[in-house]
């Protein structure tokens, strides 16, 4: 069955280091619950309560599941490798002895670090990405990640592709993929992250679908991915700009999509994921407009 959570990023809380102040979790939790949602990604390490009992208890009072949680690695640096199985572990400590052993460790690239991925994000070349040797250390990192998770808690790990970091472009999402073993780690398809790539998401849905274990409903906006090749944005200002529009105004093609997802009998949750920046926008209203989106759709 599927079923539909929105995510604390939605309203602003990202896990980059930002100006402006994002809301609280219990009024985004709220407001979640309010606009018809089921289920929560868990935010930023410290966003919601780090004690399991306390978020335990939070989220039986909002009645919310709690369905996955990101966890950002430097991967092409080896060094980072080690903390970064420390941190996703610590995640999943919480995240199984809050009662969620069925959440996911989403992992990602340190996405915003490196400044030529952040100036170029939405108009990656080859010629910026990893050499094959940086992606053997990339790949073999977050193996590593997956695998410790996996024999300690027993949780799956999905890869989440993003804007603003090393697999970005769907070339680079094909290297990562074809270098790391479907066993062990899936794939988070967002259809936002993957279109302002240059990508097609219902192509990727496709051709990934046996190792698309998690699934995050996002929008882009194409004219303002063209502003920011023209006035040349970077991640941010594009972010700030709405170049991840509300579900439907965008050209992610969600009714295909949907129809996919019901023919292959997909059993798991979409996330609905509006990136916006601090104190950006009204995410309220847009939690409405998207939760009714996809009930248009079906869900």
């Amino acid at each position: 069955m599927i079923q539909i959570a929105n995510a604390p990023c939605s309203w602003g809380a990202l896990e980059f280091e930002m100006e402006g102040k994002a809301l609280g979790y219990q009024q985004v939790l709220s407001e979640m619950v309010e606009t018809g949602y089921a289920g929560t990604e868990l935010g930023d390490w410290g966003f919601m309560p780090t004690d399991p009992t306390l978020l335990k208890n939070l989220l039986r009072e909002k009645n919310l599941k709690l369905v996955g949680a990101f966890v950002p690695v430097a991967f092409s640096n080896p060094d980072a490798h080690d903390a970064g199985v420390e941190q996703a572990l610590k995640t999943a400590k919480l995240m199984f002895e809050a009662g969620y052993p069925g959440a996911f460790i989403i992992l990602a690239d340190n996405n915003g670090s490196v400044e030529e991925r952040v100036k170029n994000a939405g108009k990656i070349t080859p010629e910026m990405g990893l050499t094959e040797n940086q992606w053997k250390v990339f790949a073999t990192g977050v193996e590593k990640v997956a695998k410790a998770v996996k024999d300690i808690f027993g949780m799956r790990t999905v890869f989440h592709h993003h804007c603003a970091g090393y697999v970005e472009a769907p070339w680079e999402l094909d290297s990562l993929m074809n270098l790391t073993d479907p066993e062990l780690l899936g794939l988070c398809l967002d259809m936002g992250h993957y279109a302002f790539g240059g990508g097609d998401p219902v192509h990727a849905l496709k051709k990934y679908y046996s190792r698309i274990w998690h699934v995050h409903f996002k929008d882009y906006d194409p004219a303002v991915g063209e502003d920011a090749v023209q006035k040349g944005y970077d991640y941010f200002k594009a972010v700030e700009k709405a170049v991840f529009c509300e579900l439907g105004k965008g050209n992610v093609d969600f009714k295909t999509i949907v129809n996919i997802l019901k023919e292959k009998e997909y059993d798991g949750w979409i996330v609905v994921e509006q990136d916006v920046l601090p104190g950006m926008g009204s995410p309220k209203k847009c939690a409405v407009w998207n939760r009714q989106f996809i009930q248009s759709l079906g869900f």
